[in-house]
């Protein structure tokens, strides 16, 4: 009885490709599954955004100083 050794290890190559997909696959189903339960158990809450806090509210008051001091803080 003759082993050829290539045919042996493309048989093992495609075995374990195979499984490590399969493996993969269900780890993905499964993290979207706990992602939808946390997401009914826990909501995201629904934030606002104030224009009052936008940058562009504060230059059109005048404020260059604190919209300069937004923006190296942002820089640095």
């Amino acid at each position: 009885m003759e082993v050829n050794l290539c045919v042996g290890s493309l048989r093992f190559l495609v075995l374990t490709q195979s499984t490590f997909f399969v493996l993969l696959a269900i780890m993905v189903v499964m993290l979207n599954v706990q992602a939808k339960i946390i997401m009914k158990y826990f909501p995201m809450k629904k934030e606002s955004i104030h224009r009052s806090n936008s940058t562009e509210e504060l230059l059109q008051k005048g404020n260059f100083a604190v919209v300069a001091a937004i923006a190296a803080s942002i820089k640095s």
